[in-house]
Formats: C-alpha cells, structure tokens, sequence
C-alpha cells in the first residue's frame, strides 16, 4: 500500500506523488499472463503433455472407480465417478448430509463435501473427490467400509 499522501523529488526537485507512480508500475508489470504460464499452457497442447494429461486424468478416473466400487460394496448407494473425478453417495438413513460429514471425520477420519453445500436437492447426500493418491484413496475406502459396514446405523 502507498499512501496517496507520499510523494517524492524529480530530478528537478519537483513533488510527484508515488501512488500514482506504483499503480502505473503495478499495472504494467502485472498486465497479463506471465510468460513461464503461458508456456506451461502451451505445452499441455504437445504430443508429450497430451500424454501426461490422459495418463493423469486416468490415474483420477482409477481412484473415482475404486472408490465408487469400494463405497457400494460397503453397502452404500452411490452415483457418478465414471465421466469426472467425483463421486456422490446417498448418506446414511436418519443423517442430514452435515451429520454424516461429522460422523465420517470423527470415525473414518475421511474428508468430503455435503451435498447441502450444492443447494437444498443436495440434502442426503455427500461427494467424495478422487483428487489423491491411490494409497489414500484406499485407505479411505478402508476406513469408511470398517467404520460403517454394510449396515448403516
């Protein structure tokens, strides 16, 4: 922050106020894309970074079908995981998406969002990401099938 009272001297002994000069800086430094993320955006459009994107997209699509197969084997009715990296189940009868939020913290120790957070049609229901690596995404399912089984209290 420069204050707009702060001014300094020209060459000539003049009074110039500095905010002004900083604003002027800021904006023409700053102007635009710089250019280390121009070139990294460039070169997702390579035959090398078209590569490492499909094979990262298939490594986040593994994780959503290990966990949308983890997730209905431990009892739970669950939808998507096949076209994007999410996964959404239904929560437990009797939990609002928030008590199951709690519940899943406090005895699986797992992290995900409430579907309420989506709006009022999101209630009963929770999203799991895939964005993780595999050992965690297993240990998740782990955790989450021990803690409720296939039978949910």
């Amino acid at each position: 922050m420069v204050p707009h009272e702060l001014s300094g001297s020209t060459a000539r002994a003049e009074r110039v106020p500095l905010h002004a000069l900083w604003a002027r800086r800021q904006a023409t430094k700053f102007n635009g894309v710089p250019y280390i993320v121009q070139r990294a955006a460039a070169a997702v459009f390579t035959p090398e970074g078209r590569k490492q994107t499909g094979e990262q997209v298939a490594y986040y699509m593994e994780n959503a079908r290990r966990i949308r197969e983890g997730l209905a084997g431990a009892g739970f009715t669950v939808f998507a995981g096949e076209h994007a990296p999410y996964i959404w189940m239904r929560t437990p009868e009797g939990l609002s998406s928030w008590d199951f939020f709690d519940r899943l913290l406090q005895e699986a120790h797992v992290v995900g969002t409430p579907g309420s957070g989506f709006g009022p049609a999101g209630e009963g229901y929770f999203r799991i990401s895939a964005f993780n690596s595999r050992e965690h995404v297993d240990e998740a399912i782990a955790r989450v099938s021990k803690a409720f089984g296939s039978h949910h209290p």
